[in-house]
């Protein structure tokens, strides 16, 4: 393995080292997505029972003990209850699209990886190349095709090793990117939803009332 990474030279030494930090990016996101992976219809129908027995605290706790995007979708919604229905969609909707920074952290560094790796792997090629053609330069034709060995596989091994530390990293940010997407996706298809949960058995506010309500931002 080291006589590997000796006939690559530096440059390979450069793709190894992305290649662990591209792998520890990939590790953090796949823990992450199985951090906060939960049975939403359980968790929902957990919360909607405490709701609807007006039992708001137990219903905040059990937000509190996921770390699912959408235990902190209905957090927000039960925390902004008393505000008419326009102000809580805007609240639920705005919690939904905060949490798209955590759910895509480190996607796009995976993804820009996947852009250079190939790149680094070239300029391996090329310095590979140089040295080649420099035994040439140096000593004319030769005989011993060994003499230009040493050129010619720090080319190819970085060549390849740039492939396949770019390859890694766009099929994992694809499959990373889709999924961040998809829970955005769910978060916003369940505005509507936690919004006639909370409100359940709640008349419909007036205009009147409407004008009562505080600034946004203030607490109710």
């Amino acid at each position: 393995m080291l006589d590997f990474l000796q006939k690559g030279g530096i440059v390979l030494w450069i793709l190894v080292a992305i290649s662990a930090f591209v792998i520890a990016l990939i590790i953090e996101r796949l823990l992450y997505f199985k951090r906060i992976a939960v049975d939403e219809k359980k968790l929902y129908d957990r919360i909607k029972v405490a709701v609807e027995k007006g039992h708001i605290d137990e219903a905040l706790a059990i937000c509190d003990q996921n770390l699912s995007p959408f235990a902190a979708l209905m957090r927000t919604g039960i925390e902004n209850r008393d505000y008419p229905r326009t102000i809580q969609k805007e609240m639920l909707e705005d919690s939904a699209a905060q949490e798209a920074p955590r759910l895509e952290k480190n996607i796009v560094a995976i993804g820009t990886i996947a852009n250079i790796a190939p790149l680094i792997g070239l300029l391996g090629t090329v310095t590979g190349t140089m040295k080649s053609l420099g035994v040439l330069g140096r000593f004319g034709a030769v005989s011993d095709p060994s003499i230009l060995a040493g050129g010619l596989s720090e080319a190819l091994i970085n060549t390849v090793s740039g492939i396949i530390v770019a390859v890694v990293a766009f099929i994992f940010h694809n499959y990373l990117a889709s999924k961040a997407n998809d829970y955005m996706l769910k978060l916003e298809g369940q505005v509507n939803g936690l919004i006639l949960m909370i409100n359940k058995n709640r008349p419909a506010w007036t205009g009147e009332e409407r004008r009562a309500v505080p600034e946004r931002g203030a607490r109710p």
